[in-house]
């Protein structure tokens, strides 16, 4: 029972996803929008228009 209990700490889990506060895309937690370079409400990254 130990050896399942430790294996099942290493179980997959799917990334949690948030909606950007700036422009309401879907991304990953914890990261800057790809699609307008925000983060917690402050342009961390240049996003230049393609």
């Amino acid at each position: 029972m130990r050896l399942r209990t430790r294996k099942a700490a290493n179980r997959w889990h799917a990334d949690q996803l948030a909606k950007c506060g700036q422009c309401g895309s879907t991304l990953r937690s914890h990261t800057a929008c790809p699609s307008c370079g925000y983060y917690k409400g402050r342009q961390v990254v240049t996003v230049e228009a393609a």
